[in-house]
Formats: C-alpha cells, sequence, structure tokens
C-alpha cells in the first residue's frame, strides 16, 4: 500500500529519546498482517538517535511518516498531533518501548466492526525488562463484554485492588472526538476514554494477548508524583455524568486520587524524617495511610523472580509442538540435527514444548541421550523427573489407559468400545491463552533468534518476545501432503504461506518447496537446510538378500510400504526366494500381518547395525513432500538404495546416479531383486551415495547459511540497542 492510498488503520507512535527499543516497536507495527496501515511517528524534542533507527528499522517502507517537533511537549501532545494527520478509519495507539502481535491490528479491526464497537481493547502481556520477572497477562481470563463509563471508572482506582483497565491500548474509530488532554503526563489515554465513554462511545474487550507492555525503569507510568496527581485531579473533576451509577464511581474514583496524592505526602515526609508531618497526613486521611500497605507488599512479597538468571551466551528458543524425545522420526531427528549444529556454534538452544497437546494419549515421555542437545527443555503442563516427563493433566493418564483396554479387548477378540481413537494434531492445535503465556515465561533473556518448528507455530513466535528474527523450520509444504495419506489437516496454501509470511526467514528442508516460497513470499528469506547426516568412513555393501525400510507412522511412509508389500514384494521373493524384509520405525505398527520374509522390528533404539547389514535400503514412497531425511540418512550410511521420484523430491539433480530412481512397481521389484545378489554393484552405489552425502548433506554444507543468517540477524539486533555514543564512534 502506498501512503497515498486511504488506509485502514492510523497507528500513532510518540516519542522521546526512545532509541533503546524504537526499532522494535517500529517493526512490529509494519509486520503487521493488517497492511492497510500507516505509522505515524510523533517525535517529541528527542535529543537521541531514535529517527534513524526508526527509519532503519522501516528499511523503506512508505507506510512510516515522521513528525517532528523541536521542544518536548509531552506524550498527549505528541499523540494530539499525531492524530491531526491521521487518515486511517480506526486509530490505534502504541508506546516507544512496547510490542504487538502480527495480527492484533487484523484481528481488533474485524472483530469491533462485527460487533459495532467504537473502542477496542485486547489483553496484554506485561513483561520485564531483563526477564527480572515472570511475564504474565493484565486480566483475568474472561469472554468478551461490552464496557460501560461506570465500570471502566470502577477499575480505574489508583492503587486499585483490581486490574486496571486504563492500561489497555485500545483502537478507536477516527470519527469520534479524539484528543488527548495535553496537561496530563500519566492515565492520559484513560482520560481520553472515560470521556469517551461518557458522550456515549461503545467499548468492548477481547480477550486476546495482542499488546506487549514493557516495564522498565524509564516507564512513565512508574512514576506517579504529587504533581501528576494533581493533574489527574484536575482532569477527573471535569467529568461529568447525570448517571446514578456513573456519579457513585466518579466520586469513588476521586476518593482514590485523593488518597494517592495523600500516600505521597506521607511518603516524602518519611523520606525527609519529618514523621510528625507523615503523622498528621495518616490521621487525617487514612485512606492514604492505608496505601501504605502497597510498598510493604512489595518490599515482603516481590513479583516471582523469573525462573532463568540471565546468560551471557547467546541463545536460540525453539519453539515445538512435537513430542521430540530423541531422533525417533526424520522431522525429530532433522531438530535435533538443526540444533546440534547451533550448538557447536556456539548458541545454547532452549527447546519450549509450547502445549500439553503434545503428549498426545500416553502421559509419559522419555528423554533419549541426544535430547541433551537442549541447554534447557521445558514442556508446557509437564512434571519433570530426570529424563522422564509426565503429563500433569490426569486426563491424559485416563484416555491411555482406555486405549490399552481398547488393545486388551481387541487382541481378546472381544467387541472394541471405539475408546483407542488417535490424539489430536498437536501441531496444528489451536495455540490457548495459556501456552502464550508458557511461552512468554519460558524464553530466556539473551535470546538471539526464535525457531518455530512448523509454520502451525509463527503466530506463537511473539510472545518469546525475544526481538529477534524468526525463522520458521518448513520441513515440508503441509498444505502439499497428498489426500491419500490418513493426516489430511484442513490447511489451505494460502494459510500455510500467510503463517509462513510472519517469519522473518523460512528454512526449506529442500530446493523445490524453497522455490514455492519464494514466488508466494518475495519479501522473506528463504534458507535451504538440507537434514545433515553423519557419514561412515566406507561403503557399506551389506548382506545378500537383505533389505531395510525405515520409516515412522505417517501417510506416506504407510502407503507406500502397503503398496510396496501387495505389488512388488511379490515379484522380489518370486526372484530372490531367500530374500527378507526388515521394517523399522513405528511405521511397523501400520502392518497388521506381515508377509513371508518380512520382519515387523518396531523402533530401534540403534539404527546403524541395521544400516550396516543391509544389502539394499528400499524408499518405495509414492505420496508425501518435504526432503525423505531417511534417505539422506541412508545414503550417508554408505548404501545401495532404490527409491521413487517421490523420495528424492527436491533433491533429484544431487542424487542422480547414487540413488536407483523406479517409479513402477515391477520395475522396482526387479532394481531391487538385481541388487540383492550383486555385492560389488551395491559397493560402487554405495561409494557414490556416500560421495554425495559428504559434499552436500554434511552438517557445514547443509546448516551453514542458517547459522550465518542468525548471526548476521543478531549482530544488527545488537547494533540497535547501542547508546547514542558508541553508534557515533
Amino acid at each position: 500500500m502506498t501512503h497515498d492510498a486511504e488506509p485502514l488503520v492510523s497507528v500513532i507512535l510518540a516519542n522521546h529519546n526512545g532509541a533503546a527499543h524504537i526499532a522494535a516497536a517500529v517493526r512490529a507495527v509494519l509486520q503487521q498482517t493488517e497492511r492497510r496501515l500507516e505509522l505515524i511517528l510523533s517525535d517529541d524534542g528527542s535529543s537521541d538517535d531514535s529517527l534513524a533507527r526508526a527509519r532503519e528499522a522501516a528499511a523503506g517502507d512508505g507506510r512510516l511518516v515522521i513528525l517532528t517537533h523541536d521542544a518536548r511537549s509531552g506524550p498527549a501532545a505528541a499523540r494530539n498531533r499525531a492524530m491531526a494527520a491521521a487518515c486511517g478509519r480506526w486509530v490505534a495507539v502504541v508506546d516507544n518501548d512496547d510490542l504487538i502481535h502480527p495480527e492484533r491490528l487484523a484481528r481488533l479491526v474485524t472483530r469491533a466492526e462485527a460487533d459495532r464497537a467504537d473502542i477496542a481493547a485486547d489483553d496484554l502481556v506485561t513483561f520485564y525488562e531483563g526477564r527480572a520477572a515472570d511475564a504474565h497477562a493484565h486480566l483475568s481470563e474472561a469472554p468478551a463484554r461490552w464496557i460501560d463509563a461506570a465500570e471502566y471508572l470502577r477499575t480505574n482506582h489508583v492503587f486499585g485492588s483490581v486490574p486496571s483497565l486504563g492500561y489497555l491500548k485500545p483502537i478507536f474509530r477516527r470519527a469520534l472526538a479524539l484528543r488527548y488532554d495535553e496537561s496530563l503526563t500519566i492515565a492520559e489515554d484513560f482520560d481520553l476514554v472515560i470521556r469517551l465513554l461518557l458522550g456515549g462511545a461503545r467499548m468492548r474487550v477481547y480477550p486476546e494477548l495482542g499488546y506487549f507492555y514493557r516495564k522498565h525503569a524509564r516507564s512513565i507510568s512508574h512514576r506517579l508524583g504529587a504533581e501528576a496527581l494533581v493533574a489527574m485531579l484536575a482532569a477527573h473533576d471535569r467529568l461529568t455524568s447525570d448517571a446514578p451509577d456513573v456519579r457513585q464511581a466518579l466520586a469513588a474514583r476521586r476518593r482514590s486520587l485523593t488518597d494517592a496524592r495523600g500516600f505521597t505526602e506521607i511518603i516524602a515526609a518519611l523520606k525527609a524524617k519529618r514523621f510528625g508531618a507523615a503523622l498528621g497526613v495518616a490521621l487525617k486521611q487514612p485512606g492514604a495511610a492505608a496505601l501504605l500497605r502497597v510498598p510493604l507488599r512489595d518490599k515482603l512479597l516481590p513479583r516471582r523472580q523469573a525462573q532463568s538468571a540471565p546468560s551471557a551466551q547467546p541463545r536460540i528458543a525453539l519453539l515445538s509442538r512435537q513430542r521430540v524425545v530423541g531422533a525417533t522420526n526424520g522431522s525429530s531427528a532433522y531438530l535435533l540435527s538443526i540444533a546440534e549444529a547451533l550448538t557447536n556454534a556456539g548458541y545454547a538452544v532452549d527447546f519450549i514444548g509450547a502445549s500439553p497437546k503434545l503428549f498426545g494419549r500416553w502421559p509419559f515421555m522419555r528423554m533419549k541421550p541426544e535430547t541433551r542437545v537442549f541447554a534447557s527443555y521445558r514442556v508446557h503442563g509437564a512434571l519433570r523427573f530426570g529424563d522422564t516427563l509426565i503429563a500433569a493433566d490426569p486426563r491424559v493418564g485416563f484416555t491411555a489407559a482406555l486405549s490399552v483396554i481398547n488393545r486388551l479387548l481387541v487382541k481378546l477378540k472381544l467387541p472394541s468400545p471405539g475408546w483407542d481413537k488417535p490424539a489430536e494434531f498437536a501441531q496444528a492445535a489451536e495455540a490457548t491463552r495459556a501456552d502464550q503465556l508458557f511461552v512468554a515465561r519460558a524464553a530466556q533473556p539473551n535470546t538471539k533468534a526464535v525457531l518455530c518448528d512448523y509454520a502451525f507455530l509463527t503466530p506463537l513466535a511473539p510472545y518469546s518476545l525475544a526481538e529477534a528474527p524468526v525463522l520458521t523450520i518448513m520441513h515440508d509444504l503441509v498444505s502439499a501432503r497428498v489426500s491419500d495419506a490418513p493426516e489430511v489437516w484442513s490447511l489451505t496454501p494460502e494459510r500455510e504461506f500467510a503463517l509462513l509470511g510472519q517469519s522473518n526467514a523460512v528454512v526449506a528442508i529442500q530446493a523445490e518447496e524453497a522455490t514455492a516460497v519464494r514466488a508466494a513470499l518475495p519479501d522473506v528469506d528463504v534458507i535451504v537446510a538440507p537434514h545433515a547426516a553423519i557419514c561412515v568412513a566406507a561403503a557399506q555393501p551389506g548382506e545378500d538378500d537383505s533389505i531395510l525400510f525405515v520409516g515412522s507412522n505417517t501417510g506416506p511412509n504407510i502407503v507406500g510400504l502397503q503398496r510396496f508389500l501387495e505389488q512388488s514384494w511379490p515379484l522380489i521373493r518370486a526372484k530372490r526366494p531367500h530374500a527378507r524384509l526388515g521394517v523399522a520405525g513405528s511405521v511397523s505398527r501400520a502392518i497388521a500381518s506381515p508377509p513371508a520374509g518380512v520382519t515387523l522390528l518396531g523402533i530401534v533404539p540403534d539404527l546403524a547395525p541395521l544400516y550396516r547389514d543391509a544389502g539394499v535400503v528400499i524408499s518405495p514412497l509414492h505420496t508425501g513432500s518435504g526432503l525423505k531425511i531417511k534417505l539422506i540418512e541412508a545414503m550417508a550410511a554408505g548404501k545401495a538404495v532404490v527409491a521413487t521420484s517421490v523420495t528424492t523430491q527436491g533433491v533429484a539433480d544431487i542424487v542422480n546416479g547414487a540413488v536407483t530412481i523406479e517409479d513402477d512397481t515391477a520395475r522396482f521389484a526387479e532394481a531391487v531383486a538385481d541388487l540383492l545378489g550383486a555385492p560389488e554393484r551395491r559397493r560402487a552405489l554405495g561409494d557414490a551415495a556416500l560421495n554425495v552425502a559428504r559434499h552436500h548433506f554434511s552438517p557445514a554444507a547443509s546448516y551453514s547459511d542458517l547459522i550465518n543468517h542468525i548471526r548476521r540477524g543478531a549482530f544488527q539486533a545488537q547494533a540497535e540497542v547501542q547508546p547514542l555514543e558508541a553508534v557515533s564512534r
């Protein structure tokens, strides 16, 4: 959108010497999924380089409009200048040290217009600079609700016992009389909203956590002095209403302001050691004296400190809803491989299991040794005992018990009650408010990048509050997975690309899908990072008549294996009667009655002996997307591989000549049978496969671009927070 086009939303950002955080605030606004916006930065006599940083963060985006003012006049006046220049149907206010979720404006405007609200606000996450304390939601979880003037007043007492609605950052219809009281330096947002409500505006509050409110020593809202309270009282006394409940609420709030002013007088007298004066105010205003409980409470019961102390080591937050307990399937192996490469590059990788649903139907998870690559490992809703995680929700255990009973009944050939239902696909599960807050608390200080495990996780990335690049590990294009597999999710290509577009970069596992993402998202960096494998020293021709298939219990593997057993296996056995097939991995569960010569090995702790002894490794897939990680592992093991073109999708040019490719089931069977009795041909194919793996799929070849991208992003973020004198040097 050019600035000449009428924006839907005008975002107002007042600024005075906000260099420390303004770049992050600008990016948070300009990265909104609602593109029809303008960002009006109203500078209020800054003496630092915050405007230069804002321009750099905008990177030439014409939606940034900067208004300058030579002398400092206060945040209300700065916002009023921006209001006068605004063109949008809606006006949103964002502070120069805060952040907003990428979907916030689109969500709020859509809901406000559907509900015919004039003012719309969502809940906010309060977080503390340096993670000095745990992040928390401002309001209690509640359904969307209307707020009238009386309720708004009742929830805005100074030092009140309920969360103040005045802290929220609403959006407003620009048609309202939008003007801040410039006499106020604190509570100007409250004053504007209450005047609008008294004038008949309709306000709706929604439960989503869309605004991220930063608390630090420089926050204006932390400083409540006598002068500010005098101005607040004067502004309050200008409010009038004929409604009895509003008049009652106005009187109650005025008492709270008067008590707060008396409280500041008591504190000032105590600091000056004028104890008699302090006692006099306390006797005259018992309500003011009662507020002494506030500093005493904060002293005796400070806010719970964040669980992790700041670390000097640069960190990576990996957000996942997978059950990553080891290299038990291709996607887990890929994540662990990336984590190991990042660890070797000097980063501490924190695994954040962002949903209790990743437990599935089983209440226990036992982590294998390879998960020790993670510097920390936290799962929402899990209790940890050593390397074992237990679901805190007892319903998971109950579901597991029903499943066991169901399987036992089936084994005894008794009627099944249907209790053995598959668990919800956790990756695509809707993130709950609790999930969002878990991520906000689990992410560590000094996080230099946030990695999302699949596009489904990108809406959770902002809750890491990391102000770092967001990279999505795509694995594959989920929406391109063919429909004859059991796992079909209602994810359209449009929605998948929209989710991927919330990343700064997408990590594609193979080149073909990288090309598709670049075409759909030209403004997003795309990094090709194929799964890396550790190569054996020499090719392993294995034993005659020995075949190996490795796969997890996913649709493409199940369909491919079943088709192979039905159509290719009889032909192989006819030509090689002693041929035997070992099926390793959880895909074994899908084969109820294996034919002669087929052994279901299940999940195997160590695949190396199986690869060593196998004469031929097969991958007879006819559906699926992404990079077939077991193909890379087999090549790194120096094996003769017979595969389909679906298996080599995205790497066909690279593996050409090193892998035998056949799509016809009869020719596939013939290729396998011919290799079973030809050890020298198997050795030659293994040598070629090993050579390809070393040159294209080593950790250095696979992950150098990814690591360099993270380093560049971390360096840029570090430069943004340097003080002015350091930058000028």
